[in-house]
């Protein structure tokens, strides 16, 4: 086993040899500036370090690993132009920084490329492999298309947008979780567990994500803070918020999300202010804890030793910590 920095480094490595910008120059430049503006590499990690507890062999899913993270990048690309968002990572979105229509071609040539990683594997292991990740790419559009839905509804439940963040988030984590365990020769039991501690851990990243979108600090984040509010997004966070409100301060945060003003910030700190004084704040922390704790359950039932155990758990509780 590696540590998850060695994993990350052996898998941008791998990135960087593999995603070359050739001609056209306008379909191929895009692709490499998304791929190269850095994140946390969380899913390809995944998928390695899986491959590595079950098969000890992380080489082996390096090409799984990078149809998960193209195909993230393809949906991130996508979502800016929905969102019509700035920033990525800190830098310019792909169509800020070229075009809506390059932004929506270099997007779709994303996920073509990422299919084709599967055909490095042989015909059984690509038939589950390639069946799990079209399982996961329409779901995750079933999310997106959910995450778009309620933007116009002012009744959406918590159970609601939890089936929309496992849909949009959490199940592209389980699957790279999944995909190491298929190459590492897991039997079906083990990759259904390892699934389901991915898809647990992924609801609480998203969680996780929701808060610091408000409460994050701008320089690490790495996205506009407050975008969420900005955009009336009806998160988990906001939910909670609404629920604990008085009549009168529910009538408030209804405006608040009702309206657009040229200057956000007034807007952004007075939503803030409501969720903590809610407890909304404090109450999707404790949510992202749930399901960490959830997703460590899950750890028991795998016929792996303590040290891999460990390593699983380690993982999970350093992304239920971050800032960024």
């Amino acid at each position: 086993m590696l540590s998850i920095s060695a994993y990350r480094d052996a898998f941008i490595s791998h990135l960087n040899q593999t995603i070359v910008t050739k001609e056209p120059i306008n379909l191929y430049q895009p692709i490499e500036y998304i791929l190269n503006l850095g994140g946390k590499r969380l899913r390809p990690v995944l998928t390695l370090m899986t491959a590595d507890i079950f098969g000890n062999n992380h080489k082996e899913a390096m090409h799984a690993a990078m149809a998960i993270e193209i195909f993230h990048n393809f949906s991130l690309v996508h979502d800016d132009i929905m969102d019509d968002a700035p920033l990525r990572r800190g830098k310019e979105t792909v169509h800020e920084k070229w075009d809506l229509n390059t932004g929506i071609l270099s997007g779709d040539a994303m996920l073509i490329v990422a299919y084709r990683f599967f055909e490095n594997y042989d015909a059984k292991t690509f038939k589950s492999l390639a069946q799990l990740f079209s399982k996961t790419a329409i779901e995750v559009c079933e999310g997106q298309q959910y995450d778009v839905d309620f933007e116009t509804r002012d009744d959406v439940t918590i159970p609601e947008y939890i089936k929309m963040i496992t849909y949009k988030t959490a199940v592209l984590v389980a699957a790279a979780m999944k995909m190491g365990a298929i190459i590492g020769k897991a039997d079906e039991k083990e990759c259904q567990a390892i699934y389901d501690f991915g898809l647990n851990l992924g609801i609480a990243f998203q969680l996780k994500d929701d808060y610091l979108d408000a409460f994050g600090d701008p320089k690490t984040f790495g996205k506009q803070v407050g975008g969420d509010i900005i955009e009336n997004k009806k998160t988990y966070l906001y939910l909670k918020t609404l629920e604990n409100l008085s009549a009168e301060e529910s009538e408030q945060l209804k405006h608040l999300f009702e309206i657009t003003p040229n200057d956000t910030f007034d807007k952004i700190e007075s939503v803030k202010g409501l969720m903590h004084s809610s407890g909304g704040a404090d109450e999707t922390l404790r949510a992202i804890e749930l399901y960490t704790e959830k997703a460590l359950a899950i750890l028991q039932s795998l016929s792996i030793n303590k040290e891999k155990k460990d390593i699983l758990e380690n993982f999970a509780n350093m992304l239920m910590g971050r800032e960024v």
